[in-house]
């Protein structure tokens, strides 16, 4: 119950300020532009394929800029001592937070169902695909979110928040492929094992793969479980 409190606090928090509706606008405007060009030519099949591949390589700055304020803004006001202070377990916070920048993520995602119904009314594509890329992105963007919301605990600097946490998903992702490159069997399997971009790829054909899907909430909860730990040594010094 808590949990769903803080997260319906945050979700409202992006509404009342004029950075949600600025990220809200942009996404859309991005999503409009990137739909029409990529899913609107015409002889091309029927697919958002290209409309998700964009979207997976953008969350690397949109997600950073939605988690950015999530708990530094907190920090700067001086309104996390008395969240920590009160009867709310770290764990209770860390996952509030985060449901509340998901939903805000998944209301920005909601207008570009329109796109589905255009596409649908034109050429009547296979949904299957379109389903699988949806949870991709918030997949995804729920696993960046959960690392800028760690990077946020650690800074009361959004500006400091948003780009370590947008560096951190780059190198990461080409640490990853690149480590694989230079490893030979089974390491360089287990270093392509944790490059999300290798994985977004059975969802870009239609395949909502178990294992990517756990993959994904298990990192997520890794790096929740890591912001939870900062709290609680805050809550302890």
């Amino acid at each position: 119950m808590r949990t769903l409190v803080i997260a319906r606090r945050e979700l409202g928090s992006y509404f009342r300020t004029a950075l949600g509706w600025v990220l809200a606008a942009l996404f859309l405007l991005l999503s409009g532009l990137v739909f029409a060009a990529s899913s609107l030519s015409p002889g091309e099949p029927a697919s958002m394929r290209e409309f998700f591949t964009v979207w997976w390589s953008l969350l690397v700055i949109v997600a950073p800029a939605i988690s950015m304020r999530l708990l530094a803004e907190e920090q700067r006001t001086g309104t996390l001592e008395p969240l920590l202070t009160s009867p709310v377990a770290e764990v209770e916070v860390v996952a509030g937070k985060l449901l509340g920048a998901a939903g805000f993520l998944a209301c920005c995602l909601a207008p570009t169902l329109s796109y589905v119904a255009v596409l649908a009314w034109l050429a009547g594509p296979d949904l299957g695909p379109i389903v699988a890329g949806y949870v991709g992105v918030m997949l995804l963007g729920t696993l960046y979110l959960s690392v800028g919301l760690l990077f946020s605990a650690l800074t009361a600097s959004q500006t400091l928040a948003f780009l370590a946490t947008m560096f951190f998903l780059l190198l990461s992702e080409v640490g990853a492929q690149r480590a694989a490159a230079h490893l030979t069997a089974p390491l360089d399997a287990a270093a392509l094992s944790l490059s999300v971009n290798l994985r977004l790829g059975d969802f870009a054909r239609g395949v909502v793969d178990s294992q990517h899907v756990v993959f994904f909430l298990a990192a997520t909860a890794w790096f929740g479980g890591l912001t939870a730990l900062v709290l609680r040594t805050r809550r302890w010094a």
